[in-house]
This record gives structure tokens, sequence and C-alpha cells, in this order.
């Protein structure tokens, strides 16, 4: 990252978040400190959009929030009979029907699930509080590089709610079942010393450090050609739902696919 993100021109800044790219890195920044980046459909709409936004010289995507908190949650004013200003309230979404409900989560779900494509890595650097829609929003990334001062909690059980922003498969897939459901029936704060032992976190590091280090994790990532780090994630994101003899058969098909490549053979 030669240049800071926040000198370059915005590709896109709206609704508490802010999109600029340079060359192969793109920096998504959660821009509302004063209210600790507290999410709404708004902001969830906006990250979807950058994701869409993204040019195809894009490598690497940074997450990163502005202030001393990486994002506090779920915005409350969504929880009372007014809502948000032109959208509906989490009340009246709750009076409608289910397939209505449903396709708005799932709409709401979207500003979550591009940060996994094949074709990017994405980075989260995460500092201070990342709560419930916050903590998602984290988990939502490939990779975490945490402040020393983070604390991840999941308290949308306490709430009376579920996790439901796509939270819930890489907690379990992190941490596994037992934990992953300690931490959301309890609601507890996870800090940064455990988050980097039971695997939420790649690296903890002081605060003042935070861009730095991200900075390094981003050059050397880059340092690997493209289409290895590409099929290397797929390969990796698909291992989950592969048994044994299957993931060995999907690495030497992806093994082919590189020698062919290398030798100028590829389609």
């Amino acid at each position: 990252m030669a240049t800071p993100a926040q000198d370059l021109d915005p590709v896109l800044d709206k609704d508490g978040v802010r999109l600029t790219v340079d060359d192969a890195i793109a920096t998504v920044t959660l821009t509302n400190p004063a209210k600790r980046n507290a999410q709404s459909p708004a902001l969830w709409r906006a990250l979807t959009e950058a994701g869409r936004l993204l040019p195809g010289s894009v490598r690497i995507v940074v997450l990163r929030a502005e202030g001393k908190s990486f994002s506090a949650g779920l915005d409350r004013q969504a929880f009372t009979p007014e809502g948000f200003d032109g959208e509906p309230s989490f009340i009246d979404l709750a009076r409608g029907g289910d397939a209505e409900l449903d396709a708005t989560i799932a709409e709401y779900q979207e500003a979550f699930t591009w940060w996994r494509r094949s074709d990017i890595v994405s980075i989260a650097a995460v500092q201070g509080h990342a709560i419930g829609a916050g903590f998602q929003l984290a988990l939502a990334c490939d990779l975490r590089v945490v402040a020393d001062d983070v604390q991840f909690a999941m308290r949308e059980t306490s709430l009376g709610l579920v996790p439901d922003l796509t939270g819930t498969h890489p907690l379990v897939s992190l941490v596994g079942y037992a934990r992953a459901l300690e931490i959301c029936a309890t609601g507890r704060f996870v800090m940064a010393e455990e988050a980097v032992s039971t695997g939420l976190a790649n690296l903890a590091v002081p605060a003042d450090q935070l861009d730095g280090a991200v900075h390094d994790l981003a050059s050397a990532v880059l340092a690997a050609p493209r289409d290895a780090v590409i099929e290397t994630k797929a390969l990796l994101q698909g291992a989950q739902n592969r048994d044994y003899e299957s993931q060995r058969s999907a690495e030497r098909a992806a093994q082919a696919r590189r020698l062919r490549d290398l030798a100028g053979l590829g389609e």
C-alpha cells in the first residue's frame, strides 16, 4: 500500500462506507466513528455496492474502521418503532410474511458474503469493539489482524435473536462447535490473546502497529502469483465439504491446471 488509503480518491463514499483502490489493493473503511461504526441497512447496501465496484485488478481487500471501535454492531435504532428514515423498522419486518422477511435478511447478508470470493483475499483490521454485526463482518473476511485492545462479542443471543449475518459458519469453522456455542450463548468478550490462540485472529499487534501489520500481510500475499493464490483459496474453501479422497482428487485437478498454465498449455 504505497499510498495511504485515506489519500486516494474514493470509488465509493456513502452511508458510512468508503472504498478506495490502489492498484491491486482495495480498502473498505467504515467511516462513522462518532457512532462507533454502528451498522444499518443503508451501510449494508453500501458494503454490497463496494463489492460490486471492485476493479478486476484488485487482489487484496482490506477492511478497516475509523475511530477506537471497529464496529459496535447493529444500530439500536433498528429496534425502535420508527426505525431508520426511509426504512421499515425491524418491528414492521416482523409483522410481514415469511417470504418477505427471508428476502430482506438475505439482502442484508449480501454485504457479508462477497469477502470470500475466490479471486480476492480479504483482510480485516480490527481494533476495539467488534460486537454482533461487527464481529460477523470481521468473520466475513478471510484473515483477521487485530489490535491488542480488540473485544469480540456475539450479543445477538443476549437480545433474544440469533447471529444471522453469515457469522455462524466461519465461527464454528475457526473455533469449533463447543466454543462457538459458548461464545454466542454467553455473549462474553473474546480478547486478543484468546482470538489468536483459538484461530479467530491470525495476528495481534499493538494498536499503533495495526496498519503496518496489515500492510506486511497484504504484501506477502501479493508476492505469490495470483492464479496460484486463487486456486489455493478455492481448494482450501472446498476442503470443509469434501472427504479425504475427494480432496486428494481436487488437489490433483488444481495442480494439473497450474502445471498446464505454467507450461503455456492452459485453455
